[in-house]
């Protein structure tokens, strides 16, 4: 029999809980009852005790001072935290220090006690059996049940507390991690109903999965798969607003493969597709998808990539808005469906922009192949001649053309390109100014000087001085 007593400082709570309930049939004797804290640290100290029911506010010792001592003195006493509606925001402290479930006063009755209770009792029986396995240092414990749900908290402000309000979390054991937890679905209930639970309040600060095919799962192996691949398997097998569901082995299969890390030669493999070919051909396309879902990148390496879309397509392939909008909306892409969506705006822009020109696609590939070569070699001895003929056009169509894409002449263009490296040479380096001028593409550092204060309003070396950090 589990031996239990009960802390309430109102008798008639005490008296009514112990009366309600049929403790025996439950397998629990209630071994005795106090009105106060001081009251029952006496009462577990002369009589073994196994679980403590406790009101939370009480005169003098509150209930979370009890259980911090009972914790200190009584360790292996588990407890389950007695509360009203408006004491909820004390279960966070209480379910800190380890309680195990707690009870809504106003909420019992006589037909759903003992369920209540024999809920408890199986949590208190399971938690119970793996402190026994983790004493006895056994290094196989087992997932208790063939699924699980894992929670992750998303906001910085997201409290456990409130994944106590969900049944599955209430009718099961509940394994706190550091700052998520886990809950083996040893009572499952179906899928379309844990969709009705999780409220949009919640998936805004939870990221909730539910894993299953966990038969023979080793817990402790468990963790280390969430903890390693749960990020990036979700990244790719998820879709924003619902619930996601993942077997074990994808989970495990879902980490970057090795080639996602490596570099191409020459050159890292996701910036090949800065040339945009993917947003004006369906194979090209899915070229792109099939090696991203191949090499499976981090977010953040396709953060990067977008970024870089936003900041080298401006002005030519979207305007200052377009650019904008698209970047703030890239930090927003929480999985890789989403990311899908938004490469499909940059292709629909860029096809546009592309109409709006009235270019053929062959045409605008060149003019994208020329600004990468120019991005590349701008600091070297070229002019619009050697661009034209490394895409393959005349001098005169690309100079056109380019115009019309770039919103500017070449010449332009490609001195804007050399004096935004210069200004970046100017606040990373104390390399002298006739040196940045020739690095950049100009022999004479006076014409250099000059310009620069046409474009920027400071000479180099005020800019530096202005730009530079004590």
């Amino acid at each position: 029999m589990i031996k239990a007593v009960i802390v309430d400082d109102e008798k008639l709570v005490r008296k009514g809980l112990i009366s309600m309930i049929n403790w025996s049939a439950l397998g629990i004797a209630i071994v005795g009852e106090a009105a106060d804290g001081p009251s029952a640290l006496k009462l577990i100290r002369s009589t073994p005790v196994d679980l403590m029911f406790t009101d939370i506010t009480m005169p003098g010792m509150s209930g979370l001072e009890l259980i911090q001592q009972t914790r200190l003195q009584f360790p292996h006493v588990r407890t389950v935290v007695l509360t009203c509606h408006h004491e909820f925001d004390y279960i966070q402290e209480a379910l800190r220090l380890g309680v195990i479930d707690y009870i809504v006063k106003t909420l019992l009755e006589m037909e759903n006690a003992d369920d209540t209770i024999a809920r408890i009792i199986e949590r208190y029986r399971w938690e119970e059996a793996m402190r026994a396995s983790s004493s006895n240092g056994s290094a196989e414990r087992l997932m208790p049940a063939s699924s699980a749900l894992v929670f992750r908290p998303l906001l910085p402000e997201s409290e456990k507390s409130e994944l106590f309000a969900l049944s599955p979390v209430r009718n099961n054991p509940f394994i706190e991690w550091e700052e998520g937890g886990m809950v083996p679905l040893v009572h499952p209930i179906p899928s379309d109903g844990l969709v009705r639970e999780l409220t949009r309040a919640i998936r805004e600060r939870w990221e909730i999965t539910l894993i299953t095919d966990l038969q023979d799962v080793p817990l402790e192996e468990f963790k280390e798969t969430v903890r390693m691949h749960l990020e990036n398997a979700l990244f790719y097998h998820s879709r924003s607003g619902t619930l996601a569901q993942l077997t074990y082995g994808k989970l495990i299969h879902s980490s970057p493969s090795r080639s996602g890390n490596d570099s191409a030669p020459g050159e890292e493999w996701l910036n090949r597709h800065q040339d945009l070919r993917w947003a004006f051909g369906t194979e090209d396309w899915n070229r792109l998808i099939g090696e991203v879902e191949e090499r499976r990148p981090g977010s953040d390496r396709l953060l990067a990539f977008g970024e870089a879309l936003c900041r080298d397509w401006k002005g030519s392939l979207f305007s200052q808005t377009e650019a904008e909008h698209l970047l703030e909306d890239s930090r927003s892409c929480r999985n890789w469906p989403d990311w899908t969506v938004w490469l499909r705006r940059i292709a629909d822009l860029a096809k546009r922009r592309m109409l709006d020109l009235g270019l053929s696609k062959e045409v605008i590939l060149c003019l994208i192949r020329a600004m990468i070569y120019m991005r590349l070699h701008a600091y070297d001895k070229m002019n619009q001649a050697d661009v034209a003929d490394h895409v393959n056009m005349s001098r005169s169509y690309f100079s056109q053309c380019f115009s019309r894409f770039a919103g500017q002449p070449f010449k332009d263009v490609l001195r804007m390109m050399r004096m935004e490296r210069a200004k970046a040479y100017l606040l990373e380096s104390d390399t002298p100014v006739y040196e940045i001028a020739m690095s950049v593409g100009f022999e004479d550092d006076k014409y250099f000087s000059k310009l620069f204060r046409d474009l920027f309003g400071k000479y180099p070396t005020e800019f530096r001085m202005n730009g530079k950090p004590f």
